[in-house]
């Protein structure tokens, strides 16, 4: 299994090696690592990493992955990060990218209030609690089957 920590490398990576990207930032990498949780599960039955997610006020966050890069501020995430540093499968590595495809393309803030009009978010979001893995998998079953 992965970490949140190869997943989001995987996308900063991916990131970088892309001419047309524009960065990202800890909020839009948050968002990034959601969706590529949520996917993972609906589509494969089991978690991509182990961390759990909590409904913030800015939307879904993986704690330890948001302590990690707070320091970057709202600014792009600058580190150097090589293929063979990620402990990905190819099935894995795979959905992040495709995950990237899709939702890459997007702000920060447009990622931010697309996960603000989600059920995982809005039934957990009062409170800040975990979100729990089983939602996850069962909203995002109904996104891959739309």
């Amino acid at each position: 299994m992965a970490t949140v920590y190869d997943v989001a490398n995987a996308f900063l990576l991916i990131d970088n090696d892309n001419d047309e990207c524009d960065g990202i930032s800890n909020l839009k990498l948050q968002k990034l690592v959601y969706y590529a949780q949520g996917f993972y599960l609906a589509l494969f039955g089991e978690a991509l990493f182990d961390n759990e997610i909590e409904a913030w006020a800015h939307g879904p966050v993986t704690p330890a992955l948001y302590h990690e890069y707070k320091g970057f501020n709202n600014n792009n995430i600058e580190v150097d990060v090589r293929g063979d540093d990620l402990d990905l499968t190819q099935q894995e590595f795979d959905l992040i990218d495709e995950v990237y495809s899709v939702f890459g393309q997007f702000s920060a803030w447009k990622l931010r209030n697309l996960t603000h009009e989600e059920t995982p978010w809005i039934d957990h979001e009062e409170r800040a609690e975990i979100i729990p893995k089983i939602e996850l998998e069962g909203y995002f079953r109904t996104r891959i089957n739309n």
